[in-house]
C-alpha cells in the first residue's frame, strides 16, 4: 500500500471532482439524480478505483488497461448504487456515459499521476 502524502491527497480529490462531474453529467443531467446520489457514487467509485485501477492495475497493466477496467469499475459501481438505492433510474445509456467519461478521465488523470509521481 502507498502512503497518503500531499501528493496523493491531491490526487484522491482531483479524482473525486473529476468523478463527481463524470457522474453529475450522466445521471445528474440526463437522469436527474440527487446531489446525495451523485456524491454517494462519486465516493465509492473514487475508493473502488483508486485501490483496484490506481493500486493494482496500473503498475502492472498500463494505463490503457487500466483506464478501460475503471470505466467498466466505476458503471458496475453506479449501478449497484442505482440498486441499492433506487431513487435514480440508471439507465443504459446514462451508464454507458458514464463508462466513456470516467474511461477517458481517468487516462489523463494516470499520465498525471505518472508525470508527478504520486502513482505507487
Amino acid at each position: 500500500m502507498t502512503k497518503l502524502d500531499n501528493k496523493n491527497i491531491t490526487a484522491l480529490i482531483a479524482k473525486l471532482v473529476m468523478t463527481f462531474v463524470a457522474a453529475w453529467i450522466a445521471f445528474g443531467l440526463i437522469e436527474n439524480a440527487a446531489f446525495s446520489w451523485l456524491l454517494l457514487t462519486a465516493v465509492l467509485v473514487t475508493a473502488v478505483n483508486y485501490v483496484i485501477g490506481d493500486l493494482y492495475v496500473l503498475p502492472r497493466y498500463g494505463n490503457i488497461v487500466a483506464s478501460v477496467g475503471d470505466g467498466i469499475t466505476a458503471a458496475v459501481v453506479a449501478l449497484i448504487v442505482h440498486l441499492v438505492f433506487p431513487g435514480v433510474q440508471a439507465t443504459l445509456p446514462s451508464l454507458i456515459l458514464f463508462f466513456f467519461l470516467i474511461a477517458v478521465g481517468e487516462y489523463f488523470f494516470h499520465r498525471y499521476l505518472l508525470a508527478t509521481k504520486a502513482a505507487p
